[in-house]
């Protein structure tokens, strides 16, 4: 009962808050109109706009530090300091997961920008521009090498060692079909065949290997969404206990038995999690 009493006036808290912004906002475009001009903010009012927006700029990208904040609201309505701690010690998992995240949309980013890349350098040698100063404008256009961009252009520019230069930048995440360029322009080199067929079927057989990533991703999509509804089913319990009046914040955090609950449950929904997740890794790596 004490729960839904400190949701009520959690959500009754936020409403006011809403209404009495919305209220402000009228109020304020009212008198616009009325007087032909913007009503002018209090200096107050335009200081904390702008420490929120600064605030809110040091936290974008830094969504792991939402979960002291969660653990916070849960301590505050269970009346324990016990998911403080829990919301620390999530903080550098939930970081972990996110740059995973991150450096896996960048790999794909730089894939796509690879494909792009030699599409780029076939169109510029059938509109007749020599190799070197293809390449120069295919990576100037297109972006696709980001911190590598400086030593292909260096050689491509002076008349370096293309290919080992192009090797050299296949070594970072994502940019591995840089070394299927390497060899077609060391071939287009040495044995004088043309650059243009070799990228363009480089270009096919890259696009196909991305289009088949994106296709897996799509089956594994049902799967992750699995695991996903599985980890919060404790959440719906507890939300689903708090509705009936059972307090389950109170029975978990200040009684043994609910201790022991809380900490064995915690343990297996890691471990189940860890298990889904490495199944579902392993089929994205097959």
């Amino acid at each position: 009962m004490g729960l839904s009493v400190g949701v009520s006036g959690v959500v009754a808290l936020c409403a006011g808050v809403a209404a009495w912004l919305v209220l402000a906002r009228d109020h304020g475009r009212r008198a616009g109109a009325l007087f032909g001009q913007e009503t002018a903010r209090p200096v107050r009012q335009v200081r904390w706009a702008r420490a929120g927006a600064r605030v809110w700029q040091r936290l974008a990208g830094r969504w792991e530090w939402l979960c002291p904040v969660a653990a916070s609201v849960v301590a505050v309505l269970g009346q324990s300091v016990l998911p403080l701690p829990a919301g620390v010690a999530a903080v550098p998992l939930v970081r972990r997961w996110l740059r995973r995240r991150a450096r896996g949309r960048e790999r794909e980013r730089r894939a796509a920008g690879v494909v792009a890349l030699c599409g780029a350098v076939v169109g510029e040698l059938r509109a007749g521009h020599e190799p070197g100063q293809a390449l120069l404008v295919a990576v100037r256009d297109t972006g696709a090498l980001g911190a590598a961009e400086a030593g292909v252009s260096a050689a491509a520019r002076f008349g370096g060692d293309v290919p080992a230069a192009l090797r050299q930048a296949a070594r970072e995440p994502g940019l591995e079909g840089l070394a299927g360029v390497a060899a077609c322009w060391r071939v287009a080199v040495d044995g004088g065949a043309g650059l243009a067929a070799g990228l363009d079927r480089l270009e096919g057989a890259l696009r196909a290997e991305l289009r088949s990533r994106a296709e897996l991703r799509a089956q594994l999509a049902g799967a992750w969404s699995t695991v996903a509804v599985l980890a919060l089913l404790p959440v719906l319990g507890l939300g689903l206990g708090a509705a009936l009046g059972a307090d389950p914040l109170r029975v978990l955090l200040h009684t043994p038995a609910g201790l022991a609950c809380l900490v064995t449950g915690g343990l297996m929904e890691g471990a189940g999690l860890c298990w889904a997740a490495r199944i579902v890794r392993a089929g994205e790596a097959a």
